[in-house]
């Protein structure tokens, strides 16, 4: 009997060391995420640059909503962009009067100097800015975008830095400004210029992210606006020369550009069907031809709307795998995609920085225009092993839907359950509960 208490003592050590070497074996860094599988996409069938037949040079056709390039025509090609520059004056112009609601502009010398085509300021004139973003976005004054950048930023140069910042932070690439009205110019780091597709991203943030969206688009759609100088003694009256407000049902705003090196350009949205699109055209055109502008534009507004459906892109079902625990009291946590935590992938970056100060980044769809033989593409990665405790709805990977090889959302994978810690005690409970029973 003896003999046989002593063997139990000894099988009881060896598997309280067995548990206790599993327990204090896992490795001491968190292992790296992996990549563990997904669903490939067709490829799109959108047109080519060449089947579309436009008159500009540089054209891109953008799903505002989601910022997808549904059409891109040398959308890269850096060239001078003329007015729709104004774009840009009148939204930082806008921001700033948050603060600056009744800021009065004073006409210098360097403003009335400007050329035509121009609202005709003096020298020493007085206006209420918020008159003046009319004059700037209806008439595409020239000494009217002069006089709102000194005003907002104390010079042009200034008010240059202020604008080439922002196209930064909305994610122009290619993109350089040197004067507010978008009048041809050079210096030592080389011409005014853009992108079609750097130009449909800045009407993005005018239209969708700007905090004064909903202002831009008061001024930009107004027919005709009337004013006067501070002293009353001067009126002026605006015509919008925006054609595109009336050609199109849903037509939202839009900016026209006309220089000798740019040529015709315009940038102009649309919303219809649920579907916001945008449109930049660059070099489309000179003298004798502006009306191709108009005719490019409609061209791929129609096709947007024709050929692209909205979707929801995290609607597909996702099958998560189960992780392996060390040190766990089961060997395996089951995983589930938390649609709550669904967010847009450009917001990616503030959301993985501190999930829990960026809820507001979280969205319960996630909309793109896709074509009707397009399918979504799903990647999912997580954690190889997990280490003991785990704790229920614990982020352990990431699901990323992509279209056409871009990510255009992401969702967390979490922890189904807890799975608790195989601790000294519990092997022993364990140990006794299978020898008694």
């Amino acid at each position: 009997m003896g003999k046989k208490k002593k063997r139990t003592a000894v099988l009881l050590a060896v598997v309280i060391a067995a548990c206790c070497f599993r327990l204090f074996s896992a490795a001491s860094s968190f292992p790296a995420i992996q990549y563990t599988g997904g669903q490939t996409a067709d490829a799109a069938t959108s047109l080519t640059a060449d089947e579309l037949e436009l008159y500009a040079a540089s054209a891109v056709l953008m799903d505002g909503g989601s910022g997808r390039i549904l059409y891109d025509k040398e959308g890269d090609t850096p060239l001078p962009m003329a007015s729709t520059t104004k774009i840009m004056t009148c939204i930082l112009a806008l921001e700033w009067m948050e603060d600056n609601a009744d800021a009065v502009c004073t006409a210098s010398a360097n403003a009335s100097a400007q050329p035509q085509v121009k609202l005709g300021m003096v020298q020493g004139e007085e206006f209420y800015m918020k008159d003046l973003l009319y004059s700037l976005m209806l008439e595409s004054h020239n000494d009217t975008a002069v006089c709102i950048a000194e005003t907002v930023a104390g010079s042009v140069e200034n008010f240059a830095a202020m604008m080439n910042a922002k196209a930064e932070e909305i994610g122009c690439t290619q993109t350089y400004y040197i004067t507010p009205n978008g009048l041809d110019a050079e210096d030592e780091n080389g011409i005014h210029h853009t992108t079609a597709r750097d130009l449909a991203l800045v009407m993005r943030y005018c239209l969708t992210e700007s905090s004064e969206a909903e202002n831009f688009l008061t001024v930009t759609r107004m027919a005709s606006y009337s004013f006067t100088d501070l002293s009353g003694t001067r009126s002026y009256s605006c015509t919008n020369h925006n054609v595109f407000l009336n050609l199109m049902a849903g037509a939202l705003s839009g900016k026209t550009g006309f220089t000798s090196k740019a040529g015709y350009c315009y940038v102009g949205a649309l919303e219809q069907d649920g579907k916001l699109l945008i449109v930049a055209l660059l070099a489309c055109g000179w003298p004798n031809n502006r009306g191709y502008k108009w005719a490019d534009t409609k061209k791929l507004m129609n096709y947007g709307l024709s050929e692209f459906e909205l979707r929801d892109i995290t609607e597909s079902t996702v099958t998560t795998a189960d992780i392996p625990v060390t040190n766990g009291q089961q060997d395996h946590v089951a995983t589930a995609v938390e649609q709550q935590s669904v967010f847009r992938a450009e917001d990616a970056a503030g959301w993985q920085s501190d999930p829990e100060e960026n809820l507001s980044l979280y969205a319960d769809t996630v909309w793109v225009l896709m074509c009707t033989n397009e399918e979504v593409e799903i990647r999912v990665e997580q954690f190889q092993t997990l280490e003991a405790p785990v704790q229920a709805g614990e982020q352990v990977g990431l699901v990323h839907y992509l279209v056409d090889g871009i990510e255009y959302a992401a969702a967390s994978v979490v922890t189904a359950e807890a799975v608790k810690e195989r601790t000294y005690l519990y092997c022993l409970r364990e140990l006794t509960e299978a020898f008694l029973f």
